[in-house]
C-alpha cells in the first residue's frame, strides 16, 4: 500500500497485478478491502488500484465537500501520482458509479471502460438548496457524535450490520482489526456524513454532466444490478431502473447477478471480474440497441488470457 496527496488530503492507494489498469472505486462508507474478494481474479490479468476517498478507509479527512467532478478529478490525479496514463476500466460501486461514469465523460482518452456495480441511480434529482449549511450541519452532527465517542462504540458495529443486511448471506470478511482500525474513527463517521449530505447534490450533477459531455463513442459500459429474488415488486423495479440506465448510456451491456445483494462484489465477485474481464466485443453493443439482462454466472467459455479462470 502507499499513500498519495491529492490537494490536501492523503489518499490510501493500494496497486497489484499486471497489464493493462483497472481502478476499483467502493461506495458510501465502504473500503478499499470490500475489493478483497474481487482481487484475486483480475491481478493474473490487470493491474488492479484500489483507493479509499476523502475520509474512507484509511485515507485523510475529508476538507471540501464531493462533487461528480471533483471526484473524476481525484481518480484523475491519483492515476497521474502512480505514472499511469494509459486508458483505464473504472468500476464504481453504489454511490461511486456516479464517479466512474463523471471520469469516463469528463476524461473520455484515459477510460478504456467503465463498469458500473449496482450503481446509485438518480433519474429526476435536483440541486438541494443550501449547500453550505448542509455541510456546515454534517460537521457539526459528527463532531458532536465524536466528542461522545459513537464511533468507538458503535463504528464497527453498524458497519457490520450494515454489510449482513447489504447480502445475500453470511456476514462481514473483513478483519476485526481493519474494521476497527478504520470505523472506531470521527474522521470515517466525517466522510461518510458529508458524502450521504451532498448525494442529491452530485446526483444533479451528474445528470447535467449527460447533457453536456456524451460518452465516446463505442466505450464498453457494462451495468451490474443486484437481485436476490426476495424483493418482490422493489426488487422487479430495481432491475427495471438499472437496465434504463444501462440504455440510458447508450445501450450498454446489462446482467442481472442473481442471487446477490447490494454488496455485489463480496456476493458474486465473480461477476464483477467477469465484467472487467470481458472482451472489448462483447462489451460493446455497436448497434446501440437497448440493452437486455443476462444472468450468466460462469466465465467466457473461451479461457484465453484475457479471460477468468
Amino acid at each position: 500500500m502507499t499513500f498519495v496527496r491529492v490537494g490536501e488530503v492523503s489518499h490510501h492507494v493500494v496497486v497489484e497485478g499486471s497489464g493493462p489498469s483497472c481502478v476499483l472505486s467502493a461506495g458510501l462508507a465502504m473500503s478499499w478491502f470490500d475489493w478483497d474478494p474481487v482481487v484475486p481474479l483480475l491481478t493474473p490479468h490487470r493491474t488492479v488500484v484500489r483507493f479509499d476517498r476523502p475520509g474512507h478507509g484509511l485515507s485523510g479527512p475529508a476538507v471540501v465537500p464531493p462533487s461528480a467532478v471533483g471526484e473524476a478529478h481525484r481518480i484523475a490525479a491519483i492515476l497521474d501520482a502512480l505514472g499511469i496514463t494509459e486508458p483505464v476500466t473504472v468500476v464504481g460501486h453504489s454511490i461511486a458509479g456516479f464517479h466512474a461514469e463523471a471520469f469516463a465523460r469528463i476524461h473520455p482518452a484515459r477510460t478504456a471502460g467503465v463498469v458500473l456495480v449496482d450503481s446509485s441511480i438518480e433519474e429526476h434529482a435536483r440541486f438541494p438548496a443550501a449547500p453550505a449549511v448542509r455541510t456546515t450541519v454534517a460537521h457539526a452532527v459528527g463532531s458532536v457524535l465524536t466528542a461522545v465517542g459513537a464511533p468507538v462504540v458503535l463504528g464497527p458495529l453498524v458497519r457490520r450490520g450494515m454489510v449482513r443486511l447489504s447480502r445475500t448471506g453470511g456476514g462481514d470478511p473483513a478483519p476485526a482489526e481493519l474494521v476497527r482500525r478504520c470505523y472506531a474513527t470521527g474522521r470515517v463517521l466525517q466522510g461518510a456524513l458529508l458524502e450521504n449530505t451532498h448525494y442529491r447534490a452530485v446526483a444533479a450533477e451528474l445528470l447535467a454532466l449527460r447533457g453536456r459531455l456524451p460518452l465516446r463513442d463505442g466505450l464498453p459500459v457494462t451495468v451490474l444490478a443486484a437481485y436476490d429474488g426476495r424483493g418482490g415488486a422493489w426488487g422487479r423495479r430495481w432491475l427495471a431502473r438499472q437496465r434504463a440506465l444501462a440504455a440510458e448510456l447508450g445501450g450498454a451491456r446489462f446482467e442481472a447477478v442473481e442471487p446477490s445483494g447490494h454488496l455485489v462484489m463480496l456476493d458474486r465477485p465473480d461477476a464483477v471480474a467477469r465484467a472487467v474481464l470481458m472482451p472489448r466485443e462483447e462489451r460493446v453493443n455497436p448497434a446501440r440497441t437497448p440493452a437486455r439482462p443476462t444472468t450468466r454466472s460462469g466465465p467466457p467459455a473461451d479461457a484465453g488470457p484475457d479471460r477468468l479462470h
